[in-house]
């Protein structure tokens, strides 16, 4: 297959890049450029060059596999690419359809024109790599447009349409007719009219108050982000575009991109791109497995988590049967619903015609019977075994042949859950996490017996309503819950002993948790820990618990819904603030049990909790339950208010040093005794075979 395909239109030659599925600019389609573009520059019978790519894409930029390989800046390299289009004695038009991402809208605005789809994107998001633009971009966009809206752009990362840089003089016209046509009409256009060739490069940044401005937002970004410096270096790079020639300018913002992959930020946040992309595949899953069609879904519970799971569907444009056991519990279901479509619709995130098109394709009942129509019912009643056997035996008696029947459970065993029906093949785990309307993480459990079209299709619908989804096999607690038990029993285990919850908090935070664990707690309600605990000490007597917990719920202290938890809350707000009533539990807790308070570093804090994560996500991995070490991070990063710019805790192991994880985790169980924090073998294994943990992968995660 020819990565560039030729079609000369008249003396006009249209270049269209041909590197599927995005037109990535790796090594061999820039080599193939390179040689296509000397050959036009030659040739006598053309006059101006199109250059396009397909329908989905124009490029979407480098190609990021090649990143610090050496193909990456192997010649002609990208800047090689653009310096040669922008030297070209021939008029040479970018036009783009579908997406012009970081390297690609480079290209194009190495171009002297560009024009565009209205169905084009454009954007350049280095800055979600931990990058800058690194082939002009911060040097040319500033000269071409608004110098803060260039700025903004940049440090944003997000797309935008080809009218909105239309607006800005981003893009020279908007194709009115079909693309390749507009684009050789407009060369026409210009080699009639003797146009010049405009080099972005040779304009001036127009924005005398460029020092104050940029000043301004070094402060800003320092406070807003400060465990990323690849805002700092946009910045830094725009001075030098300001103030410097273009060369020097160029040289500036290579020196920055080369400095900024290096840095630890920079790589976890490229290995958690790759992780998001990797945990779609399924090893024994083939991409041509047939799927079955969703054309309307029943939700069973109007509660919160219902309600946020229907949202999902009724967003995607999917009719939804929404089910509860009263008239009462449905309508203020109903309600929340419209409430939260409500402040959507005051904020501007949608128009009031789409709520009331959102609102049209939800149909609420109270008769289990009117869930006969649905193609997949997802269960979302409260987490006991008993509750859910009741529901899938009704649904298993009413559900059409080939229905998919799900839980929402998010500890309880699901093989379990299958065989309340006669259908197990049917059945699966679908674990939102709350709010389910927001939250972009979706546990996809497979269970022993289910079929591999029911998890292919549960995998393509999560792409439908936007969710990452990873598949779990069937453990108490599947992936997240199973692993965040063992960071809040230690936790716990830490105040016990002497912390206080503050200190726990404030030290996981300044670390770069979203959250500490117990401002999570609070919010996801103690009472439901609690409950789970109650299950633990029958069903695991050997995991050692600190009771402290325990007191805190005995005290009805179950967190933000009753006004005190760990910590105490003002009526209507969600602060957190210390509570003398506390320090009288853990007091008097300490006293009873005979415990003497120790210190503890902010060290000893992320080790005693970080670490429990990768101890038993490397349990995880060596038991089966979870394909690959990077479905785990993904869990981690959208789920759990894990840092980004650390990785997940599996890279964060292998970040620190894997040897030196092991060791702590060997200290950690000398001076407690708890036998969780002998180190998993998996961990042994990879540091005796100077192997990196973050890179393993397993057989498909699956019960057998």
């Amino acid at each position: 297959m020819s990565l560039i395909s030729l079609d000369k239109q008249n003396r006009i030659l249209v270049l269209s890049m041909n590197n599927p599925p995005v037109n990535s600019l790796g090594f061999a389609l820039r080599s193939a450029l390179v040689e296509c573009l000397q050959q036009a520059f030659s040739d006598p019978g053309v006059d101006a060059i199109v250059l396009t790519g397909s329908v989905k894409a124009f490029s979407a930029g480098a190609d990021i596999s090649e990143f610090a390989k050496p193909q990456a800046s192997a010649e002609p390299n990208l800047l090689t690419v653009i310096d040669l289009i922008e030297h070209s004695p021939k008029p040479v038009i970018a036009a783009v359809q579908g997406a012009c991402l970081g390297g690609g809208f480079e290209l194009a605005l190495g171009c002297h024109y560009r024009i565009a789809s209205a169905q084009a994107s454009f954007a350049l998001p280095e800055i979600k790599l931990g990058l800058i633009p690194g082939a002009g971009g911060t040097q040319k966009l500033p000269r071409l447009i608004d110098f803060e809206y260039a700025f903004n752009f940049m440090l944003r990362g997000e797309p935008i349409s080809a009218a909105q840089l239309f607006k800005v003089g981003g893009v020279d016209l908007i194709a009115q007719s079909e693309l390749l046509q507009a684009g050789v009409s407009y060369a026409e256009q210009l080699i009639a009219q003797k146009a010049p060739l405009k080099r972005i490069r040779d304009l001036k940044v127009n924005y005398p108050n460029y020092q104050a401005y940029l000043e301004f937002a070094k402060n800003t970004v320092k406070t807003v982000e400060p465990y990323y410096p690849a805002p700092q270096a946009l910045i830094r790079a725009l001075l030098a575009a300001c103030s410097d020639s273009f060369a020097e300018g160029m040289q500036c913002e290579r020196r920055l991109f080369l400095e900024l992959m290096q840095t630890s930020q920079s790589k976890a946040m490229r290995y958690a791109f790759f992780a998001q992309r990797a945990c779609s595949k399924i090893e024994d899953v083939p991409s041509n497995t047939p799927v079955r069609q969703i054309a309307e879904i029943g939700v069973v519970g109007a509660g919160t988590m219902g309600g946020g799971i229907a949202m999902n569907f009724l967003q995607a444009g999917i009719p939804v049967r929404l089910l509860d056991t009263t008239q009462e519990a449905l309508d203020k279901g109903i309600s929340i619903i419209r409430k939260n479509y409500e402040s959507s619709l005051k904020k501007g995130k949608l128009t009031s015609a789409d709520l009331d098109k959102r609102m049209a394709l939800l149909t609420p009942s109270i008769k289990m019977e009117d869930l006969a129509t649905s193609d997949m019912v997802i269960e979302a009643v409260f987490e006991d075994m008993g509750v859910k056997e009741q529901v899938f035996k009704k649904l298993d008696q009413i559900l059409k042949p080939g229905a998919i029947l799900a839980s929402n459970t998010s500890t309880l065993d699901v093989n379990k859950i299958a065989s309340f029906t006669n259908r197990a093949s049917d059945v699966i785990g679908t674990h939102f996490f709350s709010p389910a309307n927001v939250m972009k993480l979706l546990e996809v459990v497979r269970g022993e017996h289910t079929s591999k079209e029911v998890l292919a299709t549960v995998m393509q619908l999560s792409k439908v309503i936007k969710k990452t989804a990873v598949v779990s096999g069937v453990c108490d607690g599947f992936i997240g819950n199973r692993m965040i038990e063992h960071y809040i029993r230690s936790s716990v285990i830490l105040v016990e002993q002497g912390a206080s919850p503050e200190q726990v908090d404030k030290a996981l935070e300044a670390w770069g948790m979203i959250m500490g664990p117990f401002r999570m707690s609070d919010l996801a309600g103690n009472d439901i820990g609690w409950a789970i605990r109650k299950r633990r000490y029958v069903e695991k007597p050997n995991v050692i618990y600190s009771k402290l917990a325990d007191a805190i719920c005995e005290a009805g202290r179950f967190g933000q819904k009753t006004g005190a938890g760990w910590y105490r809350y003002a009526s209507g707000s969600r602060k957190p603030l210390a509570d003398p009533q506390v320090d009288e539990i853990i007091s008097s807790y300490r006293k009873v049990h005979g415990i003497v308070a120790q210190k503890f570093t902010m060290q000893q804090i992320i080790e005693r909790t970080i670490y429990s994560l990768i101890n038993e996500g490397a349990r995880i991995l060596e038991e089966g339950f979870a394909a690959r070490a990077s479905d785990i991070d993904v869990v981690y990063l959208t789920g759990y208010g894990f840092p980004l710019h650390r990785g997940g805790p599996m890279k964060y192991a292998d970040e620190v040093g894997l040897f030196k994880v092991m060791q702590s985790m060997q200290e950690i169980f000398q001076q407690t005794q708890d036998p969780f924090w002998r180190p998993a073998q998996l961990i042994k294994t990879c540091v005796k075979e100077g192997t990196l943990l973050s890179l393993y992968s397993a057989h498909p995660a699956s019960n057998g």
